[in-house]
């Protein structure tokens, strides 16, 4: 009987680690930290990142659009949490969510890198709005108390980390 004779394969970004697995697109041995699983099967990290620029697909209009949503459902968002207290940390991940739905279905679901930047960013400036507000009122002594600008800036925080994940999907680090 004939053995199969295979020779150590090794990780081309770590010489150290033994394995059998490749990458499907560039056949080069990938341990399992450098794989990344795709619909098709596992591929090595630059793989990956060469095949999402492919994929940057957003139009100029997708730009102020996305800006103009998040920025106003964040600023309602925010008044809404500013009346519910404590609650706002079970509010704020779902108007995140919310807001990040509504950005894809106006911009038809057409990605890019500095496009969900864009909308994180108009979430996060929304979201400040009122706490900002609330911060400047305290300032000049007027009646808003320290709970209202916790609770907004708990909302500012939990509602951009919520847009700026549920947008971007994966991360290749």
């Amino acid at each position: 009987m004939i053995e199969p004779t295979t020779t150590a394969q090794y990780c081309y970004n770590h010489p150290n680690r033994e394995t059998l697995l490749r990458c499907n697109r560039c056949e080069r041995p990938i341990c399992t930290e450098c794989a990344v699983l795709t619909p098709t099967g596992y591929r090595c990290k630059e793989c990956v990142r060469g095949l999402q620029k492919n994929y940057d697909t957003a139009r100029w209009i997708d730009y102020p659009a996305a800006i103009l949503i998040a920025g106003v459902l964040s600023y309602l968002g925010g008044g809404l949490a500013s009346i519910m207290g404590f609650f706002t940390i079970f509010i704020a991940p779902v108007a995140g969510v919310i807001i990040a739905e509504a950005v894809r279905w106006a911009v038809k679901r057409r990605r890019s890198r500095w496009l969900y930047r864009a909308a994180t960013i108009a979430a996060a400036a929304g979201g400040v709005g009122l706490p900002l507000a609330s911060l400047i009122t305290m300032l000049v002594g007027g009646g808003f108390g320290i709970w209202q600008l916790v609770w907004g800036a708990a909302y500012a925080i939990l509602v951009t980390s919520t847009v700026f994940y549920r947008l971007t999907g994966i991360q290749i680090r």
